[in-house]
């Protein structure tokens, strides 16, 4: 995902929920509706959601330190993740808290216009903000499912994004079912159901997203795709002639790390060594540019040491424990 197309959809949602937010809070102080009150503070809550997300991206563009010298690209997903603690506090259990209130102490509406007219304008702002972080999302997903891009996608501004302005919508239909029953009915409980059913909903989205940035906070590492071409574009067939085994770990959703043990020729020279990783270096940051920080080890190829290293529990190429049958020579591994 382009930072630009990230930055584009988070200011959508911005201007979109501060003026639904106000203009719902003027209706909760005209009709009373709670659902309109708990959607106020949903609005509130995704602008201060969107606001973190700028600045998580801000503060993810600092140069590298001596205490940091991988950067601060992680910036992001510390960000998002306090997205998910704010609509959850913020906007999940207030919402539920004002259902169960006006469930226990209904009050009936009044001015129902306002309401209902805030609600159509606030469902009309948000289809423009969920379309524009739709589109900016298409240019990134390629064939991938939407389920598949909110859970394997490295950067997260557009999946919170996304996952907001769909509660959002879902939360406006309900506020206004809610709304819409308690006028037909003339009984306030159906305004606090709404209202209840709004704060659940928020929740559930907030869990999700808590979910996959702690995912990504953890450390991912590089996709599938990305994987492959990184494996074909470190072995020459002359000098590199195999990877004995590879890690990668995203530093951030635009900068990743690689470090591999590649197999050398056991009578090649110091600097014909160095050529071959100076250009496996180079071919890496052309198949994928993301890859920013690369540590290639030349050892000689050893069917042990490189079975060592498909278990990521285990040190790559590390010695086997000694035993029967078992060797226990460093050299036995390629070391």
């Amino acid at each position: 995902m382009s930072a630009s197309g990230g930055t584009k959809a988070i200011v959508a949602a911005l201007v979109a929920n501060l003026s639904i937010a106000v203009a719902k809070f003027v209706a909760f102080l005209f009709s009373g509706s709670s659902s309109m009150l708990a959607e106020s503070v949903h609005s509130l809550a995704d602008s201060g959601n969107q606001g973190l997300l700028l600045l998580g991206g801000k503060k993810a563009k600092r140069e590298a330190t001596p205490q940091h010298p991988f950067g601060y690209g992680r910036e992001r997903y510390i960000y998002a993740f306090l997205v998910s603690i704010v609509l959850f506090s913020v906007g999940g259990m207030f919402a539920v808290y004002e259902g169960y209130e006006k469930i226990k102490h209904p009050h009936e509406i009044t001015a129902w216009y306002w309401p209902v007219g805030v609600l159509v304008f606030a469902i009309i702002a948000e289809i423009f903000s969920f379309r524009t972080a739709i589109k900016e999302s298409n240019l990134t997903r390629g064939d991938r499912s939407w389920t598949e891009f909110v859970r394997r996608s490295k950067a997260p501004e557009l999946p919170v994004v996304l996952l907001e302005d769909l509660g959002a919508l879902v939360g406006l239909i309900l506020a206004l079912g809610g709304v819409g029953l308690a006028l037909a009915t003339g009984n306030g409980v159906w305004d606090g159901i709404g209202t209840l059913c709004i704060g659940i909903l928020l929740i559930v989205i907030a869990i999700i997203l808590a979910a996959e940035t702690k995912s990504l906070l953890l450390g991912e590492s590089a996709g599938l795709e990305e994987v492959e071409k990184i494996k074909a574009a470190v072995v020459d067939g002359d000098t590199v002639t195999g990877i004995i085994h590879m890690r990668t770990l995203h530093l951030g959703p635009e900068e990743l790390l690689v470090a591999a043990k590649i197999a050398v020729q056991h009578d090649d020279t110091a600097v014909e060594i160095a050529n071959a990783i100076n250009a496996a270096e180079n071919r890496i940051r052309e198949a994928v540019p993301i890859a920013r920080v690369i540590y290639l080890e030349p050892d000689i190829f050893n069917a042990a040491a490189a079975a060592a290293g498909t278990n990521p529990g285990k040190t790559p190429g590390a010695p086997a424990p000694q035993g029967p049958g078992r060797p226990g020579d460093p050299k036995d591994l390629g070391h």
